[in-house]
This record gives structure tokens, sequence and C-alpha cells, in this order.
């Protein structure tokens, strides 16, 4: 979920091909996630196999992931952790809103109102460790390397980026500016056309990039304020105040300069304050990792997809087709450089 700093975030619109020859940390939690909430039939029964096993999240991986290397992005997907303790009363409400969309879903179906069965089911998604392991198999089989955070994987893939592993970040959540990613990319995944929830219309969807440095100048605050507006406004680690949206928490920010002086004016209190700050400017990382974009296995990949997993053979052929057109590009490219 993340904090919502898009009214005060300034951010350019860019292709996919902006970011060619790029290694991007992917938050991959954030992306399967998106896999398995629009990846879905008219009713909102997500896609399955003849064994009636989930498989729009190895879809998302396979159609999104092999776009993105055919455009010459170079993908990282850092998966998620242990959460932190201070996350827990987030966790217990994202299962509330699941728990309550799956009863209206099953309503709205048996009304025969599939718009809103669709808009519900959307919010019902489930990420499983066995996905998880399924994920991680297949981004081996597409040469695609994949990093185990100790605990939030965006803030592994902001310090990656903040040391130079990879260019960016990418999320559709802006909490990677509070863990210090140079550069965030936001709909790295969802280019295209995109339905509005609760509507019968689309928008067109382009990636973005907002840029860390540009953004803290522009807003006037060091990343330890940025930091301290999250707090006002409310993270996964803490509930904010309330009254106080992104351009209130702003304003107090910037007379007061740390988040202290606003509570002593507000008469409020938060607790745990340093705790949180140091989970966003000190997070847990590892830097036991290995970065290696290798030769896909298309022959692994078909028998995971096609013969496992029912998924069509021609599409699946296909999709890797354009990878090893792309790597072979690419290898010309790397022989050019040389000649």
């Amino acid at each position: 979920m993340g904090v919502d700093l898009s009214d005060l975030v300034p951010a350019t619109p860019r292709t996919l091909e902006d970011f060619a020859g790029r290694a991007i940390a992917v938050d991959a939690f954030n992306a399967l996630y998106q896999f398995l909430s629009i990846i879905r039939q008219p009713d909102g029964t997500p896609l399955m196999d003849r064994q009636g096993r989930v498989t729009s999240h190895l879809s998302g991986i396979v159609y999104r992931t092999t776009n993105l290397l055919a455009v010459g992005i170079k993908p990282i997907f850092v998966f998620d952790g242990k959460p932190p303790m201070m996350k827990g009363r987030t966790i217990e409400a994202r299962v509330d809103i699941k728990r309550k969309a799956e009863r209206e879903w099953e309503d709205a179906k048996l009304k025969g109102d599939l718009a809103r069965a669709r808009t519900k089911a959307m919010q019902t998604s489930r990420l499983t460790e066995e996905m998880v392991a399924q994920s991680r198999r297949l981004l081996r089989l597409l040469g695609v390397p994949w990093v185990q955070a100790p605990g939030e994987g965006e803030a592994q893939a902001s310090t990656m980026a903040g040391k130079g592993d990879a260019w960016a970040t990418a999320s559709q959540d802006y909490d990677s500016l509070l863990f210090g990613s140079p550069v965030l990319v936001r709909n790295l995944a969802l280019s295209g056309k995109r339905k509005l929830p609760r509507k019968d219309a689309y928008v067109d969807v382009q990636p973005e990039q907002v840029d860390l440095v540009a953004t803290l100048a522009k807003l006037g605050l060091s990343r330890e304020q940025l930091v301290d507006v999250a707090i006002l406004i409310g993270t996964d680690y803490n509930e904010g105040i309330k009254g106080i949206g992104p351009k209130k928490a702003l304003a107090l920010i910037g007379r007061h300069g740390t988040l202290e002086g606003v509570l002593r004016e507000e008469g409020k209190g938060i607790e745990d304050i340093d705790a949180i700050r140091e989970l966003f400017l000190h997070p847990a990382v590892t830097e036991s990792y290995e970065l290696a974009w290798t030769e896909p296995d298309a022959e692994g990949a078909i028998r995971m997809l096609v013969e496992e997993h029912d998924f069509s053979a021609e599409r699946i052929e296909a999709a890797l087709a354009k990878l090893a057109e792309a790597r072979k590009r690419e290898g010309q490219r790397n022989l050019d450089q040389w000649s």
C-alpha cells in the first residue's frame, strides 16, 4: 500500500525504451500482486490451469518480463523477507479488506453484476509461498536474477539502487523514495490500457520516472524530513494524524523542520517515531547477492508453463522467440562496442 505522495512528487512520463540498457530492481511482491489483481476473467476469477491452480502471476511474469527484456531493460526481482513487527497492523487491515471483498465478490457474481464482481475480485488477491516459489523458478528459466531480502523488498531494492547495482527501483508505491532510491519508476509493468475502478472506462498508462534529488529540491526537504512528512500522513508502520494529508504535512514540516515540532503545535502524539524513522533510513538489507542475466532455458520454460500449467504453446513460444531475438541484438551490440 505504502504512502501516497502523488500530490507532492514530480513525475516525468517515459517510455519503456527510455530505460533500455538499465538494470532496474523490481519490488517483486508489488509486481506479483499487480498481476494477481488485474490478470483475471471478466467475472474476476483469476487465470487457472486444469488443476485449479492460479496462474495469473506466471502469466504476468512471462509476458511482461519478456517485454522488458525485449526492449533492453535488465530487471532484478527483489522478494520480501520477514515484515517488520510494526507492520502488523497494516497486514491485519489488509486481511480484513480481502475477507470483505471476497463476500462482496460472491454477492456480485450471484447477482450477475460482472463489473462489480471484477472490481471486488481485484481486492482479494493472495500471494502464497507456492506462488513465490513458482515465480522464482520461472525467473531462473527466463535468465532473470532475483534477490531475497531479509525484510522489506522495496528497502532492499532501494539500497541496491543507491549502491549503483541497479539504476532505479520499480514499484507502484512511493516508499522507495523514503528508503533512499535515487530513481523510482512507476507503471513499469503496467503500460497500456487500464480499466478505471467502478467505471466502464479505460485510461492510458505509461511509465513515469521520479528522481529523489529533484523531488527533495522541489519540496525544499531533506530525505529525513520527507520521512517525517510520510509519518504524519501515515505509513505501513503507523496510522498518522487524522486530518493531515500530504499538502498539510509538507507545510507543517516546512514550518517546524521536524516531526516533533509539528506534534507539539498540534497537541498530538505518534508512538515509536525513532523506530519508524529507522525502518526507512536504516532498513534491514543484505549485501549477499549475485546479479547475472543468463541465457534463458526455453525448453524448461515451455515444460513449466505449457506442460505443467496449460499455457498456450504458441503464445509461450512467441514470447520466448521475442526474448531470443532481443538477446541476439544485445550480443551484437556488445560485439560492435569492441570492433
